[in-house]
């Protein structure tokens, strides 16, 4: 985020980040504390080989839990965004391919719970409000090579 950025984007910026930290902790909680009941959810998805399956159970919401903290804490926010968008963009397509395979299955977003309901179109389309959310709030922290020479030290330095 530059400096000189006016005081309202400023203050854009730090609600979409906190508001995308705060959903992607929330998203991770449930998975973390269930994850063989998100090992089913992901198995009802139909697109991991069988093998994958309780390894991105065991470690999709902890990377959904870092990068929320991350964001929370304001560390490293361009890379956790890109890896926030990364997800989004994945989920975007596996629950775009499940609708038009004809499948509404449980997404899993916020919770584990088999009566958590399928609701695909209405996931597709929170998680492409979050995706241009969270490719706005990558461009505003990457910034200009400027803004980056106040963190670290020019290449020949190196």
């Amino acid at each position: 985020m530059k400096p000189s950025m006016p005081k309202v984007l400023r203050m854009l910026h730090l609600l979409v980040r906190t508001g995308l930290g705060v959903v992607f902790i929330w998203a991770s909680w449930d998975k973390i504390l269930y994850p063989d009941k998100f090992a089913v959810i992901i198995a009802n998805y139909d697109i991991l080989p069988e093998a994958a399956i309780n390894l991105a159970a065991l470690v999709l919401p902890w990377v959904e839990m870092v990068c929320g903290i991350l964001l929370l804490v304001g560390r490293m926010v361009p890379g956790a965004t890109f890896i926030i968008n990364t997800l989004l963009f994945i989920f975007i397509l596996a629950a775009g391919f499940n609708l038009y395979r004809g499948l509404d299955v449980t997404c899993g977003c916020f919770s584990v719970a088999p009566d958590a309901g399928g609701q695909t179109r209405l996931n597709l389309i929170r998680n492409c409000f979050l995706l241009a959310a969270g490719i706005w709030l990558f461009f505003q922290a990457a910034g200009s090579p400027q803004t980056d020479q106040r963190n670290y030290p020019p290449l020949a330095a190196r």
